[in-house]
């Protein structure tokens, strides 16, 4: 049944993406805004007791209802109820746009708009980027982007829905990733109720914990239909460096499976996050970029390829292990 939740699902949101304001995103910010002005007293157990209502309350509530539909209804609207949860938690087109418009104003040779957007997107300064750069953020960003929103939900929905769950995995990783953004963003700008460090704190350790595995699969995936040793290569010496840095890896392998050199923003704030006594805002020298050639405007054409094939990866895998099961 995960096969077929997961190819409708996508189906679906190819075809009819999600709206960027809809109800369910906004609740989901009031929920997180709820609990953090309900429970986060500063202290450490309570930012704990915080990130456990915030992430675990939801998917246990979304496993009632199928393990309601699944007991009085049957499966098929077990099935339905599977791929309306995918639909919200899983799919390219929740940021494709970004990087469709950034590529296509690089095609045209418009770096200015490509500029612009890049800056709309990820609320960077990009205003004095030359456009090897813009290609380089755009596929870091991409690459992480496509991890957060497809193959990290495809691995933990996958995961627990293999072991009678149904949907609960996909829930759990999106607000995993949710709320240590959210409450990490109210860091950096003057809120009534900011989360306090504690709760921070807590919500990135966990985010790291459940995103490991995820990051690593996609990390191999990459590899597998890139280009491998080179994939491995640069995997196994960003890891020597930042151990728990789940990001980093991930766009590590990314740069050998495409033969790219990364070592932008967003490795160089995955490097700060991953390792205490990082200066902020230093520079990220040659020693810390990947290897690879200079970015340029046909690496986001390979980078697209190197992310469809990787679902068709995923999806093989799927279906021959739901096969299996039902033949077994």
């Amino acid at each position: 049944m995960s096969f077929f939740a997961i190819l409708f699902a996508l189906l679906i949101e190819q075809a009819r993406p999600l709206a960027r304001s809809n109800p369910i995103h906004e609740g989901l910010r009031a929920w997180a805004l709820s609990v953090c002005r309900s429970f986060d007293t500063g202290q450490q157990h309570h930012g704990w007791l915080a990130w456990g209502l915030a992430v675990l309350v939801p998917p246990l509530a979304v496993l009632a209802v199928h393990w309601a539909l699944l007991h009085w209804l049957g499966w098929p609207l077990a099935l339905v109820w599977s791929v309306a949860v995918l639909y919200i938690t899983l799919g390219f087109r929740q940021f494709s746009h970004h990087f469709t418009a950034i590529r296509d104003a690089l095609e045209d040779g418009d770096a200015a708009e490509a500029r612009s957007r890049l800056a709309q997107w990820k609320q960077v300064d990009a205003s004095e980027l030359p456009r090897s750069e813009i290609v380089r953020h755009v596929i870091e960003y991409s690459v992480i982007a496509a991890h957060r929103h497809v193959f990290g939900v495809l691995a933990w929905y996958a995961v627990l829905a293999a072991l009678g769950l149904g949907p609960t995995g996909a829930v759990l990783y999106r607000l995993a990733e949710f709320v240590a953004r959210y409450w990490g963003a109210q860091s950096r700008v003057v809120t009534a109720h900011p989360a306090s460090e504690s709760l921070q704190a807590a919500s990135a350790r966990a985010w790291m914990v459940i995103d490991w595995l995820p990051a690593r699969l996609t990390a191999l995936s990459f590899a597998v239909v890139g280009s491998f040793e080179e994939a491995i290569d640069g995997w196994r010496f960003h890891a020597q460096r930042f151990p728990n840095d789940n990001d980093g890896v991930l766009l590590a392998a990314t740069a050998g499976a495409i033969n790219v050199r990364l070592g932008g923003e967003a490795l160089r704030s995955r490097a700060e996050a991953a390792t205490p006594g990082f200066e902020a805002g230093a520079e990220i020298g040659d020693s810390d970029a990947t290897p690879g050639r200079e970015p340029e405007v046909g690496h986001l054409r390979s980078v697209v390829g190197l992310v469809w094939r990787s679902v068709v990866v995923w999806m093989l895998l799927l279906a021959l292990l739901t096969l299996a099961r039902l033949l077994g």
